[in-house]
């Protein structure tokens, strides 16, 4: 075959390739997932979740994390709830108290990750809600009801491993990463 030729057909080959991974890339066609009180669309390694109204948060971000097989990652998110119990952790008592709103509160801020423990998918989540006379409320994020809209974003990372362990001198479920103190 003629060299010219042959460098015409590869360069015209790498051309066509290059577009199909730009288009996949760029598209706005994410594929659509939905779940247990959720719906999301994935792009690549990141999901774009809500929430169905009145759903449980806690509840349904692992349901959705377990189907999608993710066990390293991080959420962020905002939204609506009409109730929410939030945890305090008292370093001197190595004891939890927590505490239940029962009032329309915004989601200003919800953050956290996603590891295992005993290999169980493992969610870490602090939230801060804002109530109607504009005071901020914040702390573990046991429960949560959606009263209004919720909207997260998750990144999963894929082929990582981070597992968790009780440690009993601190009190609390934390990253093992196998390192010898």
């Amino acid at each position: 075959m003629n060299p010219k030729i042959f460098f015409l057909i590869f360069n015209i080959t790498l051309i066509i390739l290059a577009c199909i991974l730009f288009f996949k890339m760029n598209n706005d066609y994410g594929k659509v997932l939905t779940g247990d009180n959720w719906q999301a669309k994935q792009y690549g390694n990141k999901y774009i979740v809500s929430l169905n109204n009145r759903s449980e948060v806690v509840s349904t971000l692992t349901d959705f994390v377990k189907t999608q097989k993710i066990n390293v990652g991080t959420i962020s998110g905002l939204g609506a709830v009409n109730s929410a119990t939030l945890r305090f952790f008292n370093p001197e008592t190595k004891q939890y108290v927590d505490k239940t709103f029962n009032e329309q509160m915004e989601i200003s801020n919800l953050i956290g990750n996603i590891s295992t423990k005993d290999s169980n998918e493992y969610l870490h989540i602090h939230a801060t809600f804002g109530n109607s006379e504009y005071k901020a409320i914040a702390g573990h994020l046991m429960s949560a009801i959606i009263n209004g809209a919720a909207e997260f974003e998750i990144e999963a990372y894929p082929n990582a491993k981070v597992e968790r362990k009780f440690d009993s001198e601190i009190g609390l479920n934390i990253y093992d990463f196998g390192a010898k103190k």
